[in-house]
């Protein structure tokens, strides 16, 4: 799975600024931690039991994802099961020094969800916007959005708001350090920190291909 260089968090987050409307209403900016999938697992894969625990802690998360690329209910719910589906038959594949499970099965459900993407575009019935870009590209912009709204949600509250003014709302830190009545170095600080902090979760989100 591709996913933003951590280097280039800033970059990332101004991509996916226009849709900040759409990470308040999935719950950023509420002290909500994510579900964390366990980990289990051995160079053989998981066995079907660890599996399932991970696709059950992680299935709201993965539809969320699937609905957010594919804009489509029905095909968001396909994609989870098909995914589920492909990780008991590739369970072997997995391997845990590539990456968390949880990183393992995004990895699985962002094929998934390119292919019928590709599907959705060639439809009959499908009116095609010339400009429209391609599947490929669409799932990358929304997988990088759910990489950065994941990242943000381990933020604590304060960090994150820092985040959020200054990239998603483009104020400066002095501007903020005024509205939030403290020093500019603190809202510096506060910023140096959640960026690093967010760097090392999209890290860990990453699945090395």
């Amino acid at each position: 799975m591709r996913s933003p260089r951590a280097d280039r968090l800033p970059g990332v987050v101004e991509r996916v600024g226009p849709g900040y409307s759409r990470l308040m209403s999935a719950g950023v900016g509420l002290d909500v931690e994510p579900d964390q999938g366990p980990d289990a697992g051995t160079a053989q894969g998981p066995d079907h039991e660890r599996l399932g625990i991970a696709f059950l802690t992680n299935r709201e998360a993965l539809l969320s994802f699937a609905d957010r690329a594919l804009g489509d209910p029905s095909l968001a719910e396909e994609a989870v099961q098909e995914t589920f589906v492909r990780a008991l038959r590739t369970g072997s594949a997995f391997d845990p020094g590539r990456g968390p499970i949880r990183a393992w099965l995004f990895a699985i459900e962002r094929h998934i969800v390119t292919d019928l993407a590709r599907v959705r575009q060639r439809h009959p019935n499908q009116e095609l916007d010339a400009n429209a870009a391609s599947p490929e590209d669409q799932v990358d912009r929304a997988m990088s959005a759910w990489l950065v709204e994941e990242a943000l949600r381990q933020l604590d509250q304060e960090h994150r708001q820092v985040v959020v003014e200054v990239y998603f709302r483009g104020r400066t830190s002095r501007d903020l350090a005024h509205r939030l009545g403290i020093p500019e170095g603190t809202v510096r600080s506060r910023l140096h920190y959640a960026l690093r902090t967010l760097r090392a979760s999209l890290e860990e989100l990453r699945w090395r291909d």
